[in-house]
């Protein structure tokens, strides 16, 4: 007795039962009451702290909901009538009515399919925990409280004997009962869900916006072969797999060369031009003695002064560069060679979805077909990668991920064996467990809070990281990356923080036992048969199950933290007080934020995860993810209303992925139970289990043979009734497939630098360089395929700067811009430009042409850019070459133009035209009237009334092209 007495040194007064066989005395030694304790306190205080802070958050965000709407309600502010929630009271809990009315066909319609599959898989997995919380209750707990070994249990506290840790002989066929009723229950509710995803799946491609769409009803071609890289080569691919007598519209891809890169720079260059006039004129009217500098790259310094340039002279000298040599590819983009990929149109949606289901499994002409995504989903750098590439990228993905793993590995343990459960770090360190003696109640509030947040603050860093490596890894859509960052996240957070956390810990335990036993004089063969390593895995995952219980209950805090903002509202209003933020960074701050679906569908997924292993064995577990998701299935309907958008809708493709995962979880529960009653040596009741794992493979095999292909495919031959009648009713007008999947290089407007317009008058003292800016847009392309493309406006007039006024400093004036709409998702890009009046002519393309992906293609569309200042100034004191001048004529003729200054001019470049027509155009009420007072309607190239707008000067009598200003040299 002595021997197993010196196994674990006691914490109290409780001794061993000289009655219990030698695995019962390990046991009982193991679960001590000292370590129940602290683990009771720790589930207490993340209790206590989870709910109290997260019930005052969620009156903090009532509070502040009416007055800020730019945070809480910014879809509402920025949505189209179409797209908008409905309208918000302004009392604490006016909000709850409208979002718990919303039904599932209305959401459809304002927040997009992916947001309501989101949804959706929130509630089922709160009714479903619901159910399973009400097993738990019923019959899981009653059983192992009232079967387990009442010698052993004498004493321990309630948490410790809820789990099956003592109980034997029959009572184990419980474990084996409930394993049975979990599985049915999820499958029940996969399948229910299932069918309704098939439902709103198919509404979705039957809805007016798919139909309109240009990429329902086309399809990309991959790895095309150097012979057939043209667009009649596309064709005669695609005939290989088209039963249809129909010939597509086919464009090739361009190869664009270093223009990306270029226009990233040119981004970067605006941004941090922005940034130093931001903070060298936040106070205009005291202006800092020196002017700012930087340290410019060698090959472009100029003239130095210790090293450095102006700064302003020259990142406005750099990117005027820019912009000339990125025209200049793009006027000669038609001289590149094609590349290895293509798309091809049909006029019918069925017509294309009938070839790409044909396609798939098959390589005509080598070639990889697949239905085309949305333009703005596609990711054009990996367009190129050759079928080698991809799989040698992939390869190295895999590579980068295990070492991740491996790195993250020892840290995890440590977490796991010490911090979770600090009882095992006092057994190593002497002078720690007399602390944790001496303060049980302060040592078990930080295992319960501090191992849990320590654990989640490293995976805030791992979605970025995982996104990087998929676009290495040759993803070729958006989509299809967050799909398999979700992948990479759930796999990494199941293998290194669940499996490794609690094997890493059942192995310490184990560890120890052995080596108290060798230190009896026993070998090493008997010390490892007596450690009983089924029964020791089976205690620590008992063990370790509080902490899962914690982390569970802080998530809780988490969802609270979403609804109330925090990060938003604190480190704006820090930055708008103590910083200097320029007036494009206050614009992206007003944007409804992107919903990172990737990251909420992997925590979800872990958490039923964890839920389902630890189910039997801290049946309480179920209770607490049930209560988590019944909060945040309402707060996640919300921030999906009237906060969140989504930034590239797939269309649902995220089910079928979150469906495998809860299958797998399922099973990875069954092989846990199996683990428990093997500890007891009882193989009848692991045969019983072992059909669960049967079943949940069969019913996955069931749901995609069954789902899948009408998940993914309108048509798999034929017409549709629906299309058949509305084809036959309205041909549709002819499209070129280059006007919506050219490359955004080629033709995306260039960023203008912002300038607050409180500093207009300021910038035109400390002005000495000159900027050419004409919208980033080349005049046309050569190539006729090119010639359709979308292109933003050119300014009436040659400027360097767009200022903005305080109160146009929002997103709802520029959502409609090319510059800021690619970030404005799906469902806010209205029908018709609502620019701000800008203080300045050098803001780009405003035009009405939607951002959504609807035919036929926009026009291109010429606009007259108007000055708008709130603040008229004695324009005799502005330097010549910001003063208003003429607008130059086709002759090339100008007035007014005076001389350029600064080291990084040309002094023969009389580009100096800067401002143009200040002047105070506002209504009688003193609001500022809209660019539209200015347009006249005309119609589109069909005839008939189209919602866009053309200058009133004609452009061809505006010659502001870069053609113009070399020809002048």
């Amino acid at each position: 007795m002595s021997a197993v007495q010196g196994l674990f040194p006691r914490q109290t007064s409780f001794a061993p039962n000289s009655d219990l066989s030698k695995g019962e005395q390990v046991l009982q030694l193991i679960a001590n009451p000292f370590q129940a304790s602290l683990q009771t306190g720790a589930f207490w205080a993340s209790l206590a702290t989870s709910l109290g802070l997260s019930a005052g958050l969620a009156l903090l965000f009532c509070l502040i909901r009416p007055r800020n709407n730019v945070v809480y309600a910014p879809r509402l502010k920025n949505a189209d009538k179409d797209h908008a929630p409905p309208p918000l009271g302004k009392g604490l809990f006016s909000w709850v009515a409208p979002v718990r009315k919303a039904s599932e066909p209305f959401l459809m319609e304002k927040i997009g399919m992916d947001a309501v599959v989101f949804l959706r898989f929130t509630r089922m997995l709160r009714n479903m925990f619901l159910v399973l919380g009400i097993i738990g209750i019923v019959v899981m707990i009653p059983v192992n409280i009232t079967q387990g070994n009442k010698a052993i249990t004498h004493g321990l506290n309630a948490f410790a004997i809820m789990t099956p840790l003592f109980i034997f002989g029959e009572g184990l066929w419980a474990q084996v009962v409930v394993a049975w009723l979990i599985d049915l229950v999820v499958i029940y509710f996969l399948w229910h869900n299932y069918r309704r995803i098939h439902h709103l799946r198919r509404v979705y491609l039957e809805s007016p916006e798919y139909q309109r769409s240009l990429h329902a009803r086309t399809i990309l071609i991959r790895d095309i072969p150097a012979t057939l890289r043209s667009n009649e080569g596309i064709a005669r691919i695609t005939d290989e797999v088209n039963p249809t007598s129909t010939v597509p519209k086919t464009t090739i891809g361009r190869n664009v060369k270093v223009l990306p890169e270029l226009i990233e720079e040119h981004e970067e260059a605006v941004r941090e031009l922005e940034s130093i006039l931001a903070k060298y004129l936040k106070n205009p009217d005291k202006l800092p003695p020196n002017r700012p500098t930087i340290k410019a790259p060698s090959k472009y310094r100029g003239q130095t002064t210790n090293g450095k340039v102006d700064a302003i002279d020259y990142l406005t000298d750099r990117i005027r560069a820019l912009e000339m040599e990125i025209n200049d590819i793009r006027d000669r983009v038609d001289n590149r060679d094609a590349m290895s990929y293509g798309f091809a149109s049909w006029d019918q949606i069925s017509e294309a979805h009938t070839v790409a289901f044909l396609a798939r499994g098959k390589r005509p002409q080598g070639a990889k077909i697949r239905l085309a995504p949305r333009p703005n989903d596609l990711i054009w750098d990996n367009l190129k990668l050759s079928r080698g590439s991809r799989k040698s990228k992939r390869v190295m993905n895999g590579i980068w991920i295990a070492v991740l793993t491996v790195v993250w590995t020892p840290i995890n343990a440590g977490i796991a064996i010490f911090l979770s459960n600090l009882s095992n770090l006092g057994l190593v360190w002497p002078a720690f467990k007399t602390q944790l003696e001496a303060h049980h109640a302060a040592w078990s509030i930080v295992q319960g809070i501090a191992a849990p947040a320590i654990t989640s603050l490293f995976y805030l860093l791992l979605p970025s990281i995982f996104r990087r490596l998929q676009v290495r890894a040759g993803d070729v859509t958006k989509t299809d990356r967050e799909r398999h960052v979700f992948r990479n996240l759930y796999s990494f957070f199941t293998l290194n923080n669940l499996i490794v956390f609690s094997i890493f810990s059942a192995v310490w335990q184990y560890v120890t036992i052995v080596i108290q036993y060798n230190k009896q004089s026993n070998d090493l063969w008997d010390s490892l048969r007596k450690g009983q390593f089924f029964l020791v895995i089976t205690t620590t995952l008992c063990q370790i199950s509080p902490f899962w219980v914690t982390w569970i209950l802080q998530r809780t805090l988490g969802a609270a933290t979403d609804l109330a903002q925090l990060w938003q509202l604190t480190y704006t209003w820090f930055a708008r007080t103590f910083l200097a933020p320029t007036p494009r960074q206050n614009i992206e701050w007003t944007k409804p934020p992107a919903f990172d679906y990737a990251s909420y569908y992997n925590y979800f997924l872990f958490y039923t995860t964890v839920a389902l292993c630890y189910s039997t064995l801290q049946p309480i577990v179920l209770v607490v993810t049930a209560l988590y998701f019944v909060i945040d299935a309402f707060l996640k309907k919300y921030l999906l209303m009237y906060v969140f958008i989504t930034k590239t809708e797939s269309g649902g493709q995220f089910w079928t992925t979150m469906f495998n995962r809860i299958i797998f979880a399922t099973m990875l529960s069954n092989v846990v139970i199996g683990v428990v009653v093997k500890a007891r040596g009882e193989w009848t009741l692991v045969a019983a289990i072992a059909p669960l794992l049967v079943i949940m493979l069969a019913f996955k095999w069931y749901c995609m043979k069954t789902f899948d292909l009408d998940l993914k495919y309108y048509s798999r031959g034929g017409m549709h009734d629906q299309e058949r009648m509305a084809a036959d009713a309205k041909p549709r007008d002819a499209e070129k497939v280059s006007s919506k999947f050219g490359h955004p290089a080629l033709y995306q407007p260039l960023m203008t630098p912002m300038v607050h317009a409180k500093a207009q008058h300021v910038l035109a003292e400390i002005y000495r360089g000159r900027l050419q800016s004409d919208g980033g847009q080349s005049m046309a392309f050569s190539d006729i395929a090119m010639q359709p493309m979308s292109q933003a406006s050119k300014p009436a007039q040659d400027v360097p700067f767009e200022f903005v006024p305080e109160a146009q400093q929002d997103f709802q004036f520029y959502k409609n811009r090319e510059d800021f709409r690619e970030d404005a998702g799906d469902m806010l890009s209205t029908s018709r430009s609502q620019t701000p009046a800008s203080s300045f002519v050098g803001q780009k393309d405003s035009s009405p042409s939607s951002s959504r992906d609807t035919s036929p293609a926009p026009e291109v569309v010429t606009q007259q850019q108007t000055t708008v200042h709130r603040k008229q100034f004695d324009q005799s004191n502005v330097p010549s070459q910001l003063r208003p001048s003429p607008a130059i004529t086709p002759d090339g003729s100008s007035g007014g133009l005076g001389p350029r200054h600064g080291p990084y001019t040309d002094p023969y470049d009389d580009r100096t035209n800067l401002l143009g027509g200040v002047g105070d155009v506002r209504t009688p009420n003193g609001e500022f009237m809209s660019l539209d007072r200015w347009r006249t309607p005309v119609g589109s190239r069909d005839g008939s009334e189209a919602d866009v707008y053309r200058d009133v000067t004609p452009r061809e009598e505006l010659n502001t092209n870069y053609d113009y200003f070399r020809e002048r040299r």
